[in-house]
């Protein structure tokens, strides 16, 4: 994302500091000279081991060999060997293996030879923080500024306009003014400095601007390969964008330093996502071990602690992180953070709010809080949160895309009853709001009473054409693509049929999915893992339509059979890191028919009562042990029911491992050959079509895809074979048989678009009104945002005397723009006669502003005027 200008709030003390630094670009050569040769005089003196001592140094501290650094360190500082760089090493050494006190020690002392160094005031105001001395921290933090501001000209190296540079941030500078006269200064003129890529980079990933962060990070590795920081850097820059080389990198930088603890800290951040607990602490307590008393593995352990529903633990995890800090909002923000992460938005709101009474400017509480709280339902507030982090930051991107789609929303219609809040585009709202309503309605009524809930609160859906928009409304930024919905409890979020113009999938199918979400979630106050949570809504989606939710596939069929499949007590880290697509659609499947298995073995009331259980904070393997039986005979019992599901999927087919890649490469004749051998074999069956298909052999292509279809006729794939052969059909103008293949694969596949598009139009040749209006209506479940398909459907409910239904069709076409206006509001107009004479006359008056000479409209507004009541 390019980089946003913002409102440029700046301290007063850095607008001279500024003037004085670029004065001092402009001084006269004859000064530059002799601090240059006083450089050089100073690097000609007998210590000439200085420099690589102290990169030997520096590499003991980067690659985690903290104790051997701090004694380096110490000999060079007891030999009074010259260098601010020495007490800094060991500062930071003694601050990685906790030890605080220690720390304070060193940077007074080392203060006392170097007190002129910005780096070292900067580094005690970290240090007196973490030993709860925050006024003296904050003299440290001002005196930064101060030095700058009386000798300018002496801070003009690469560390020291760091240092300036992160002091500003502190004091709540314009970060883009951070950016422009510190960092960018510093890469400009000292382009192998690490610690301005560091800077640089870093703040960048704090605004969420990753791609700008990754080409930072990029840049540096070219001048300092190896640099773990800087790995670590563009591993997290990259999480996003290619996972898979984040995790390399993460790799390396552990291969690197096996203590780097920022990369043990997003190792233990990824178990808790994937909800293997155990496994998190155990990497914590190897952090530990390092640091005893790191404040953020204290918060993973509360964050642990609150998930497993053990509230004494967690607070005093919590105190734990604060004890050398306590002014510390960001232990309040990444536990709120997590928690948020986890669907605990209530919860996770209140630790925000927690850590923005300990600092009212920290940024990043007060940008988690805004999401929070919008995804509560609580707008005002959210919105209000989201515009005060904007005036704070503008160049934090979360908080210009929020309010950019506030500006979005605001043109939004919405339609609002007793149950529901639902904002839609204006023209969609038109076209197909009527039929959302109506489907939540029913989700409602059926979803509600089947789990024995009450809902008391509206819920929100929003309904975006544009995918950025959903994105950012869902997940805070834009360009994040795989997702047709989201549920947060009481919002609903998703993406539009506008905004699926290749692959549609059904809305319908969508909103009922994202509508059982709301009644789990509520149910158990969100305190439930992802893999039940997506198990029901697949599991109630194929209850509703045997179509919709994910069923057994080729694929599906085989990786079960390879034993493939995440233990139950695992599942939901099937969800965090899959290899691949297909993996991640897996889970959704494997989850749904977990939640399957329960229902048929221990019935809907085992799962109401497990769903009871994660309400009051028991985990959820111990409540399945409670209403079903021993984890370990379920999870056997289960691996037995999925491959009896693989036996009786399409058993007529021969699934047996064949190399056909060397078939269709030979010779036509051996693979004749090789089907008479194999006549049930699928995947041969569909390769040779294939080569039947590119050869123009028609005949032979027909009798094979009429043998393809009853093998396996719930096959859906782009190759399938009632799609290739009503194809066929179509070409050769047999038209009543294309109908029948067309109609036979349409009861297969609620997403098959472009079938119930030609299925109306064969309907609609042929005046089979009643099925003409089926086909429209599954068409207009994938998407009713097209004019021939609304058309066709009014034309119907016109025949069918369904008066409403022809109203709101009408009504549809008219917002859809259509080349024929005119005729619409004609028809809209002779439909609404009888029960609204004032809008048909209007509607009348319309089609003939339009067409001055449509004979009917004149005879329409005639009839009108003659019989007015």
């Amino acid at each position: 994302m390019q980089r946003v200008q913002s409102l440029r709030f700046r301290i007063d003390l850095t607008i001279p500091l500024l003037h004085q630094l670029s004065f001092y670009k402009q001084r006269p050569l004859c000064l530059l000279l002799c601090s240059l040769s006083l450089i050089i005089a100073y690097s000609a003196t007998p210590g000439s081991s200085y420099a690589s001592d102290i990169e030997s140094c520096e590499r003991l501290l980067l690659s985690g060999q903290y104790e051997k650094c701090i004694a380096t360190a110490e000999d060079a500082i007891t030999q009074k060997a010259y260098g601010s760089e020495w007490p800094a090493f060991k500062a930071q050494a003694e601050l990685a293996i906790g030890q605080y006190v220690e720390a304070k020690q060193t940077i007074d002392a080392g203060l006392k030879r170097y007190s002129w160094s910005l780096p070292l005031r900067l580094l005690a105001y970290q240090i007196y923080q973490l030993n709860n001395q925050h006024a003296e921290a904050n003299v440290f933090l001002n005196s930064i500024h101060e030095l700058a501001n009386r000798s300018a000209w002496r801070y003009t190296d690469a560390s020291s306009l760091v240092a300036l540079g992160q002091a500003s941030l502190l004091k709540n500078v314009d970060p883009s003014e951070v950016l422009e006269s510190f960092y960018d200064r510093a890469i400009k003129e000292y382009p192998t400095h690490r610690d301005a890529y560091l800077a640089s980079g870093n703040l960048a990933l704090a605004k969420h601007d990753y791609a700008l962060a990754q080409e930072t990070f990029q840049t540096a590795l070219k001048h300092i390969p190896d640099d773990v920081d800087l790995l670590f850097g563009l591993a997290m820059s990259t999480q996003r964008s290619n996972p898979e080389r984040s995790q390399k990198l993460m790799a390396q930088v552990i291969g690197l330093n096996p203590n780097h603890i920022p990369s043990h800290l997003q190792q233990v951040s990824q178990s808790i996502h994937s909800e293997q607990y155990d496994d998190a602490k155990k990497q914590l307590d190897q952090i530990l071990f390092t640091n005893i008393h790191l404040a953020e593995a204290w918060s993973y352990l509360a964050v642990i602690a609150h998930l497993e529903n053990r509230p004494h633990a967690e607070t005093a995890y919590y105190w734990q992180a604060l004890s050398h800090h306590n002014q510390n909002s960001e232990v309040d923000y990444l536990i709120g953070k997590m928690l948020s992460e986890h669907y605990r938005f209530k919860e996770g709101a209140t630790y925000q709010h927690q850590a923005l009474e300990k600092n009212s400017n920290y940024l990043p509480a007060r940008i988690q809080l805004a999401q929070d709280e919008l995804r509560l339902g609580r707008e005002v507030s959210g919105w209000e949160h989201a515009l005060q982090a904007h005036q704070q930051d503008g160049y934090d991107t979360t908080t210009f895309n929020l309010l950019e789609l506030k500006d979005q929303l605001a043109k939004f219609k919405t339609l609002e009853d007793d149950f529901f809040i639902i904002r839609m585009e204006a023209k969609e709202a038109e076209v197909y709001g009527q039929e959302v309503i109506k489907l939540l309605h029913e989700a409602r009524d059926v979803l509600c009473q089947k789990y024995d809930f009450e809902l008391k609160d509206k819920i929100t859906v929003e309904i975006f054409p544009d995918p950025d928009d959903f994105a950012v409304r869902t997940f805070g930024m834009p360009a994040v693509s795989g997702y047709l919905g989201v549920c947060f409890g009481k919002v609903i979020t998703a993406n539009s049929p506008a905004s699926q113009a290749e692959n549609p999938t059904n809305w319908q199918s969508v909103l009922w999915h994202e509508f059982c979400h709301v009644v789990t979630l509520e149910l158990t106050k969100n305190k439930m893992p992802r893999w039940i949570s997506e198990g029901i809504s697949v599991y109630e989606e194929r209850q509703k339509n045997p179509g919709w939710g994910e069923t057994m596939i080729p694929e599906y069929r085989e990786m079960i059979l390879k034993s493939e499949t995440t233990p139950i007590s695992e599942l939901s880290s099937a969800f965090l890191n899959p290899k691949s697509g297909m993996h991640i659609q897996f889970a959704y499947y494997q989850s749904s028919m977990v939640v399957e298995y329960l229902i048929d073995q221990f019935g809907i009331e085992a799962l109401k009562l497990i769903l009871n259980d994660l309400r009051v904070g028991i985990p959820i393997n111990v409540a399945i042990e409670r209403r079903t039986k021993n984890l370990g005979e379920l999870e056997l019992e289960f691996a037995t029911f999925l491959k009896e599901k693989t036996q009786i999927f399409a058993p007529a087919v021969d699934w047996s491992e064949q190399n056909l890649t060397a078939l269709m490469s030979d010779d036509t004749q051996r693979f004749d050959e090789w089907i008479r051998e194999h006549p049930q074999h699928f995947k041969g069956l569909m390769a040779y079509a294939q080569i039947l298909e590119e050869e123009n052999r028609l005949k032979e292509l027909e009798d094979v895809l009429k043998k393809l279809i009853p093998l396996y006729p719930q096959y859906t794939g782009s190759d399938n074979a009632c799609e290739k052969l009503a194809k066929l059909y179509r070409k050769q103008k047999r038209f009543d048989q294309e109908q029948n293949i067309l109609e036979q694969y349409a009861r297969h596949d609620p997403n098959a678009l472009k079938v119930f598009h030609r299925l109306t139009e064969l309907y609609r040749k042929s005046e089979n009104w009643p099925a003409v209006y089926k086909a429209a209506q599954n068409a207009h479940a994938i998407n009713p945002l097209y004019q021939e398909t609304q058309q066709a459907f009014a034309e119907a409910c016109i025949k069918l005397k369904r008066q409403q239904a022809a109203i709101y069709a009408y009504r549809a076409i008219l917002a859809l723009n259509p080349h024929n206006k005119a005729e619409a509001h004609y028809q809209l107009a002779r439909l609404l006669k009888q029960n609204d004479f004032q809008l048909a006359k209007r509607h009348t008056l319309i089609a003939l502003e339009e067409a001055p000479r449509f004979r009917e409209a004149h005879q329409l507004l005639l009839e009108l005027t003659t019989n007015r009541p």
